[in-house]
């Protein structure tokens, strides 16, 4: 067997954590899925809203002594055999909308069902004995302006426990997006219709190529 062929595929999940499952968020990411299809990499695509999950429960299965496995979510529902596959991925590419500055519900239960299997209560170190490198894209109403002045520091903070997956974490705020492709049908006129219209036009397959190049791993 040459060395290329034993080479390990690189495996990539990308998880919409959208309810849309055809608005920007998901045309962002499968794009990516895309890439990585193209670059071929053992890939899967989840709509996290298809899926009936919590957030965490507080059970502490993962934190009993001498179980097997400390880095697993003990709670069974259609959430936990993701978390295993995320787990054995070594690229996580998420794209969730930001709902008054903060992402999702469901991302968010999914980020605790994620990091806290992975926390140490012993050192507060990671129990993840993987690595994963993790894209996060943010689509929102607000402007970039907005976005660098209020939210940077609180993305980042937010988004700081990703660390225990001991890989990279990029954040990819998407601003100024689009709700609707029209807006005259939505009692919604404290936005610029034509400007959103104008501004997707120009900026959106600039985003698509970027998510495109980062799934397939050539950013």
């Amino acid at each position: 067997m040459s060395h290329s062929a034993s080479q390990k595929k690189r495996r990539v999940t990308v998880v919409n954590a959208s309810p849309r499952k055809k608005w920007i968020t998901a045309q962002i990411l499968r794009s990516a899925y895309q890439g990585a299809v193209d670059a071929g990499a053992e890939t899967e695509y989840v709509d996290l809203y298809d899926l009936t999950f919590s957030g965490c429960r507080s059970c502490l299965a993962c934190k009993r002594k001498g179980i097997a496995n400390p880095c697993k979510c003990y709670w069974k529902d259609d959430l936990a055999p993701l978390l295993e596959r995320i787990y054995n991925t070594d690229s996580l590419i998420v794209g969730t909308p930001i709902y008054f500055g903060e992402p999702t519900a469901g991302f968010r239960a999914l980020f605790e069902r994620l990091i806290f299997p992975a926390l140490s209560y012993n050192d507060y170190s990671t129990q993840f004995q993987g690595k994963i490198d993790t894209t996060v894209f943010m689509p929102m109403n607000a402007p970039q302006e907005y976005y660098d002045f209020y939210y940077v520091d609180r993305m980042n903070l937010f988004f700081d426990p990703m660390r225990f997956l001991n890989g990279k974490t990029e954040l990819i705020p998407v601003c100024d997006t689009m709700q609707v492709d029209d807006y005259s049908k939505y009692d919604m006129q404290g936005f610029d219709g034509d400007h959103k219209k104008k501004r997707h036009e120009k900026e959106f397959p600039k985003l698509l190529d970027l998510a495109y190049r980062i799934g397939a791993g050539t950013r």
